[in-house]
C-alpha cells in the first residue's frame, strides 16, 4: 500500500485526485478527491473515502447505496500528487446505476490472462489435487483430446440455441484451449499477437 508521507497534498490546496480503477478490468470507476484523512480512512477501513468539497466533509463511497469500493491497491504518479486506487466495485459506481461515471462498460478480459498464468504455474508446480495437474501429466493426447471433445460440446450448444449452454461450453473449451496451448509452451499472449497482426 501506498506511503502517505511522500504525497503533496499541497498543490490543491489539501486535496489529490484518486482515480477509482476496477482491479478486475482496468477500467476506470470513477474520479473524487482525497485530503490526507480521507486516505488514511480509506487504507484503514479497506473502503474507498473520499473528500466532498460541497459538504466539507468525509464521505464513503457505499455509505448510502451499499455499493463500497473495496481497496486492492494504491499507487501515486510521477509527481506524488495524485493517486490511482485499485478496487473492487460492490455494485454499480455511478449514482446513475451504471457500472462507471464514464459510461464504460464493464470488461472481464483481463481475467483470461489471470488464468493463462494460473494455468501457466499450474504446469510449472503441479499441486496435489487439481484438475489441472492432472491433465498435464495425463499427456498432450489427452489435453489434446478435451479440446476436440469441447470444440464439439460447443458446436451442439450452438446447434440447440442454447444461449447458456453456448457459455458454459464455451468456458469449458476456453479453459482447455489454453491448457493445450501451454502444453506446447504457447502463452495465450501469442495467440494475441497473431490476431492483433491480422488486424493491422
Amino acid at each position: 500500500m501506498i506511503d502517505i508521507s511522500i504525497l503533496n497534498f499541497s498543490k490543491l490546496n489539501g486535496l489529490i485526485p484518486a482515480i477509482i480503477v476496477d482491479s478486475e478490468t482496468d477500467k476506470i470507476l470513477m474520479l473524487g478527491f482525497m485530503n490526507e484523512q480521507a486516505l488514511k480512512k480509506t487504507i484503514e477501513t479497506n473502503k474507498v473515502t473520499f473528500f466532498s468539497r460541497t459538504k466539507n466533509a468525509l464521505w464513503t463511497k457505499g455509505e448510502t447505496s451499499g455499493n463500497f469500493l473495496f481497496v486492492k491497491d494504491i499507487i501515486t504518479d510521477c509527481d506524488n500528487d495524485s493517486i490511482i486506487v485499485y478496487a473492487t466495485p460492490q455494485g454499480p459506481t455511478c449514482h446513475t446505476g451504471n457500472y462507471s461515471c464514464f459510461g464504460l462498460e464493464k470488461n472481464n478480459l483481463k481475467f483470461l490472462g489471470y488464468l493463462n498464468d494460473l494455468i501457466y504455474q499450474r504446469k510449472k508446480n503441479l499441486p496435489e489435487e487439481s484438475y489441472t495437474t492432472e491433465l498435464f501429466k495425463s499427456g498432450s493426447d489427452r489435453i489434446i483430446q478435451k479440446v476436440g471433445e469441447e470444440a464439439t460440446e460447443v458446436i451442439i450448444a450452438a446447434k440447440n440455441k442454447s444461449r447458456r449452454e453456448i457459455i458454459y461450453e464455451s468456458a469449458d473449451l476456453l479453459y482447455h484451449l489454453i491448457v493445450m496451448l501451454q502444453d506446447n509452451d504457447i502463452n495465450l499472449s501469442d495467440v494475441i499477437t497473431e490476431l492483433e497482426s491480422r488486424h493491422r
